[in-house]
């Protein structure tokens, strides 16, 4: 069954507290707007700061249940495989022991599974399809327009009115009362601040993975324009190219370096063979934006932040949409227990592909 916010908490205290050796708890610095303590777990046998770092985050959008279940149990399958020297079989997709301890040896791991528990705790409870944070600040007294898209708040083209097209079909709104609402300024809300503490306290985090649903697809950056490689003034810094983007087939696009485009296309396309092997799901490798326009997502924060600032470390974004639209965002609890296994292969292979 789907894990309430309690069980999910109980979750990843759990694990820590099972597996000393080769996870830590870590406290997140802010509680949610009604007051909950957020928590993730970071995995690995050497020392935290030592590798590279895989930050996974979950449970953003209150409705896709399912995605805090993906990654408490991708967490606990690397942590148990490791402890009892075994592989892990996920259907026709297998990973052997040395795979496994290669990961936990040579690659630091952060999961932080819940990003939104207030949300959840509504979706779950009160209204099953609710998307965003609970926070009234912005709703003036009106039950309909509480709340924050936690995956609109991030800091990255937020003033889309001035970076869009008039005409592109961005999804996000200023507007309080829509399901893409932005909230006021980027980081106005502490879940997406717990996510930027994340970033800034793992400096070796090169690599983003945000768990949605649903599609099946493995999307990279960017999700503002398409990507192209060609023409680096073409790009998101960039005040001559406002009001152009968002539109496809024209003459701009987002600048992704040939090399990053490479590498994140590859990673995106080991995750999905992973995943078809398990039981023949095809999921789809591509960019955000070929999903739909957006702006103020992880994925294109995490990987615009070292564009923005030198000092930081560069991170590939990725986003995860598992299952489709027959299963909606809470499929029958067989097919979702069957998603898991599908995405945790996923991951597992991207881990490894990461590492090559």
């Amino acid at each position: 069954m789907y894990l309430n916010i309690t069980e999910v908490e109980s979750g990843v205290t759990s694990l820590a507290t099972a597996f000393p050796a080769t996870s830590e708890l870590i406290d997140l610095p802010e509680p949610s707007v009604e007051g909950r303590a957020a928590h993730a777990l970071r995995i690995g046998a050497a020392p935290a700061g030592t590798n590279d770092c895989a930050v996974l985050i979950g449970g953003v959008h209150a409705r896709e249940w399912g995605s805090c279940e993906v990654l408490i149990n991708f967490a606990a399958d690397l942590l148990e495989a490791h402890d009892t020297g075994t592989g892990l079989v996920y259907g026709g997709t297998s990973f052997t022991r040395a795979q496994v301890r290669k990961i936990l040896d040579e690659l630091e791991i952060v999961v932080f599974p819940l990003v939104n528990p207030d949300g959840r705790l509504y979706s779950q409870t009160v209204e099953d399809l609710w998307r965003k944070n609970r926070n009234p600040a912005q709703s003036g007294g009106d039950p309909k327009r509480i709340g924050v898209d936690i995956n609109r708040n991030y800091d990255f083209l937020f003033d889309f009115r001035t970076a869009f097209h008039p005409d592109a079909d961005v999804r996000v709104s200023d507007d309080p009362g829509d399901l893409v609402y932005q909230g006021p300024s980027p980081f106005s809300e502490p879940e997406t601040r717990n996510v930027r503490w994340l970033l800034e306290t793992y400096p070796r985090a090169r690599w983003l993975v945000d768990v949605h649903s649903y599609s099946e697809d493995m999307l990279t950056v960017w999700g503002d324009d398409e990507n192209q490689s060609a023409h680096p003034n073409q790009n998101f810094l960039n005040p001559d190219f406002d009001h152009q983007r968002g539109l496809p087939g024209d003459a701009y696009g987002e600048y992704l370096p040939k090399f990053d485009a490479d590498d994140s296309i590859v990673l995106a396309e080991r995750f999905c063979t992973a995943v078809q092997g398990v039981r023949g799901r095809p999921y789809t490798p591509m960019s955000a934006f070929h999903l739909y326009p957006t702006c103020g997502t992880s994925d294109d924060y995490a990987y615009s932040r070292h564009r923005v600032d030198e000092t930081k470390g560069k991170i590939l974004g990725f986003t995860i949409e598992w299952g489709d639209r027959f299963g909606g965002f809470h499929p029958p609890w067989q097919e979702m227990s069957d998603i898991i296994l599908d995405v945790d292969a996923g991951l597992v292979q991207f881990c490894l592909t990461a590492l090559a």
